[in-house]
């Protein structure tokens, strides 16, 4: 047994009380702006859920390219839903539209109608039958209402008459490979950043270290709220990146330069090359947009006087030639889209811009009226104009998020003695701040490349507040009685963890810094001198060292591999000690190998750039340092089943993904073995074996666990028990499922099929692997289907789940025996004193099974004493 003499014989109730006497909090504090650990942790919990969703249906994307990888197999049989009409559609020229509904003979267009805008868009070729056998040709103008107005080029309406056949359709068409890569690194980069690292840590550090230490609140715990306030707008501004013109970040989840330093479109207001043009608003939300959009002027037209019918403007003295070539563009641009927009020809109307040695450069405007002349002079002004790359939803989210974080800093800074004027106050801010603060962003983040750096670096500082504030909680707020070796195992990873992050998360946020500043040009940390891309020489100041990024990610990203699964290791070890009925096996043994694994996750970063170059001496002693740390997991292996041997095992939904985790993350590590031998890993780096290995881990580990930690969590966080048989059916569906899924790619990756290809079947050597690629994408689709219970149960619980009892697993930790389901503002009615140690199960003191961590009963040192 682990029990141990107490620090003191005092009883729990002799202490002061923490949950009565707090004044009554608003509803805004209570639950959108709140400090309380239990709210924060369930925040975190949603964002996670959300994220989770956003990306497994990225991951569901991956699979149909791999299983139905080229035009014929994906375009034609297998396009996918929506995607494939609205992205990807190509014109058929022989594909049936419609036929005509009505003629319009004045203004030369016809009408086809059931027509979906997916069939047509703007600007698409048609061409139509008559039923003379005359054929005409035209242009799509516009789709409303189902209705397709066609502009005819020849000939006239007149020879067309109702019920003539349109032909010219869109059909669905493969995924481009571009989009492709963009689908994998947003589907890796958002799963660990926003979806493992916010559950295990966010949601669970958040609401387990009081609950379990006996603690009323977070060290910090405006702190606290100050982590979720700040992770909010990083996701918002990842979530930006997917309707940014070129779209989201396409590097991979590593983002190594030099491909990551490629931008993916010019920055709006770079005068060498493209910009943005500024649209006219023509919508409500347009106009919101245009207000939260950085823009201006790239050349300021001056001057603008009509006189004996010529409009002149001047240009800013001392613009360049290269630009006045780019205005005088411009201006004939902007005459074309009028004449077009108006349906007039302008005859004898010129625009140009004319230079002069010395004087300024002049727009003139000859042959129009005047109205039309100012009318053209205002277009022109506007392609001489910039705006950013943004989406107006993007903006908006993106506003709203920042207003959000200043908003959460107002309700607790800003005290006037009057709740209307606090709220006044507190609102300007917050508006008028997120206001500058979206408008900065949008400088940092023009593309999905840059959007992704600042993203991750955002969120990096969020994590490093919360590792503050867990490591301070722990150590500082401990109730009597728990010392440090009778926290429950579940504290102890999270502690850990904190660690990894304190230490390592400021290593990833500069060098993501740093490889921004290279994406603007405005360094080249990472940059080789005059390096070359499609055969194009890219001209940079300095010569850069891109392996120094991957040293700098890898130095991080390592560690984050055990900030994403030693979270569950502790929480599983709490779920197996309960429902085996049983004390952990070798607790401080587990405590010491946790700690091991994170030493030595420090270590071990370059494993992963064994083909980086390195030297065959440095790369042998990271290959060695790589399965020492075999020893430690070996050990935690070993103690889970040293606590299920023998044990009164209850298989709740719980336990099922618990006993998962255990059994996912010891194949993973096997395989994991593999790629620490380097001539091994020579033939399987970037294969599906490296895919299969971290999906084992953080997959069958980390989500399997995030899963029992929320089917065991639930009750105390709801006050509602979820449905056990709903919760069996989502774990067998997800197990199989799984194990179809990423068992099989191990064979993919010994046969040496490339991760991070679109069209494999390019290359006969994995032409044959489709079959195989198929059956892992119907598996993988099953196992998103099998989530769906999960998602019914969880939800639905809060309807119609049974009332959760204070304790209904029979646990021995504090916030089972000592706070109610769900804990109350400041959790406990009175300090709690504890007496034992977390696993005291089978104990001989007490009739039952366990034995409450505050639960004093005599002859507990002579217990002690003799070591049991």
């Amino acid at each position: 047994m682990s029990a141990v003499s107490p620090a003191t014989h005092g009883h729990a109730g002799e202490h002061g009380g923490h949950g009565a006497g707090h004044p009554e909090i608003g509803f805004l504090k209570k639950y959108v702006f709140s400090i309380d650990h239990k709210v924060i942790g369930i925040q975190f919990l949603f964002m996670g859920l959300m994220f989770m969703v956003v990306g497994g249906l990225l991951a569901m994307l991956i699979r149909w390219q791999m299983a139905w990888p080229d035009s014929e197999t994906q375009g034609r049989d297998h396009p996918v839903p929506i995607l494939a009409k609205s992205l990807w559609a190509t014109v058929d020229a022989r594909m049936p539209l419609g036929a005509i509904t009505a003629i319009d003979t004045a203004n030369n267009t016809v009408t086809v109608g059931n027509v979906s805008p997916f069939d047509v868009r703007p600007g698409d070729a048609v061409t139509i039958t008559a039923a003379g056998g005359q054929t005409a040709t035209g242009e799509v103008r516009g789709v409303e209402d189902r209705q397709a107005t066609i502009e005819l080029a020849t000939p006239s309406a007149g020879v067309l008459k109702a019920g003539d056949r349109v032909l010219g359709k869109r059909i669905p068409g493969p995924m481009p490979p571009d989009f492709y890569t963009m689908v994998f690194s947003m589907h890796g980069s958002i799963m660990i950043f926003f979806v493992i690292i916010p559950l295990l840590v966010g949601t669970f550090g958040n609401y387990l270290i009081p609950l379990k230490i006996g603690a009323p609140d977070m060290a910090f715990p405006f702190l606290n709220g100050a982590v979720f306030w700040t992770a909010l707008p990083a996701g918002a501004i990842m979530v930006a990146s997917f309707f940014m013109p070129h779209g989201p970040a396409g590097a991979g989840w590593t983002s190594y330069p030099p491909l990551s330093s490629i931008q993916q479109d010019a920055k709006p207001w770079d005068h060498t090359s493209r910009w943005y043009v500024y649209q006219r608003p023509k919508s409500e939300l347009e106009t919101i947009g245009q207000f939260l959009r950085i823009g201006g002027k790239v050349v300021a037209l001056q001057e603008a006087k009509f006189q004996n019918g010529v409009l002149t403007a001047s240009l800013p003295a001392g613009t360049s030639q290269a630009l006045i070539e780019k205005s005088n563009a411009a201006v004939k641009a902007a005459l074309q889209a009028y004449k077009k927009e108006m349906r007039t020809t302008l005859q004898g109307v010129d625009v140009q811009v004319k230079s002069a040695r010395e004087a300024p450069a002049l727009l003139t405007i000859t042959g129009a009226d005047e109205a039309t002349a100012r009318n053209l002079l205002a277009r022109a002004q506007d392609e001489l104009s910039w705006q950013g790359t943004w989406s107006d939803a993007s903006l908006i989210a993106g506003f709203l998020a920042m207003a959000g974080m200043i908003g959460f800093i107002c309700a607790y800074f800003i005290r006037f003695g009057s709740t209307p004027l606090n709220i006044l106050v507190g609102l300007t801010l917050s508006f008028v701040i997120g206001f500058f603060i979206n408008k900065g962003v949008q400088f940092a983040a023009f593309d999905g490349q840059s959007a992704w750096f600042l993203s991750i670096t955002w969120l990096g500082f969020s994590s490093i507040m919360g590792a503050l504030n867990y490591l301070t909680t722990i150590i500082k707020l401990r109730c009597p009685g728990m010392t440090m070796f009778r926290l429950p195992l579940s504290v102890w990873s999270l502690f850990i963890t904190s660690l990894l992050v304190l230490l390592a998360t400021p290593v990833l946020a500069s060098a993501l810094v740093l490889n921004l500043l290279d994406h603007h040009r405005l360094t080249s940390f990472f940059l080789p001198l005059n390096w070359t891309r499609s055969n194009h020489l890219e001209i940079v100041a300095g010569g850069g060292y891109p392996v120094l990024h991957q040293h700098l990610f890898w130095f991080y990203s390592h560690p984050a591999v055990y900030i994403m699964i030693v979270p569950a290791m502790g929480m599983v070890s709490d779920i197996i000690s309960v429902f085996s009925r049983k004390p952990i096996f070798g607790y401080r043994p587990m405590v010491y190998a946790m700690a091991g694994i994170a030493f030595l996750g420090f270590i071990v970063w370059a494993h992963h750039m064994f083909q980086s170059g390195m030297n065959p001496t440095l790369a042998t002693t990271f290959a060695i340092s790589t399965m020492f740390i075999a020893v430690p997991s070996a050990i935690k292996t070993f103690n889970w089943l040293g606590t299920l041997w023998r044990g009164n095992i209850i298989y709740t939904s719980a336990m099922l993904n618990a006993l998962a985790f255990v059994a996912m993350f010891v194949i993973g590590g096997l395989s994991g073995i593999f790629m620490a031998s380097t001539a091994i890993d020579v033939h399987i780096h970037d294969t599906y074996f490296i895919v299969a290995h971290i999906h084992y881990v953080l997959f069958g580990g980390s989500m399997f666990g995030i899963f029992a930690a929320i089917y065991f969590w639930y009750p105390k966080m709801f006050g509602r028990m979820m449905n056990d048989t709903l919760g069996k059916i989502h774990f067998w569906i997800t197990f199989i499922g799984f194990n179809c899924t990423f068992f099989t790619m191990h064979i993919l990756g010994m046969r040496g099929m490339p991760r991070r290809v679109a069209g494999y079947t390019n290359y006969n050597s994995f032409a044959d692997l489709q079959p195989m690629n198929v059956f892992i994408t119907m598996s993988a689709f099953v196992m998103a289907v099998g989530q769906i219970p999960f998602v019914i149960n969880f939800i639905g619980s809060w309807v119609w789940g049974k009332k959760a009892p204070q304790n209904p697993w029979n646990a021995t930790t504090l916030e089972w025996v000592d706070a109610p389901s769900p804990p109350p503002h400041g959790n406990f009615t009175t300090v709690p004193q504890v007496y034992h140690g977390p696993y005291e199960y089978s104990s001989p003191l007490v009739e039952e099974d366990w034995l409450a961590q505050t639960r004093y009963v005599e002859g507990l040192e002579e217990v002690a004493v003799k070591g049991h």
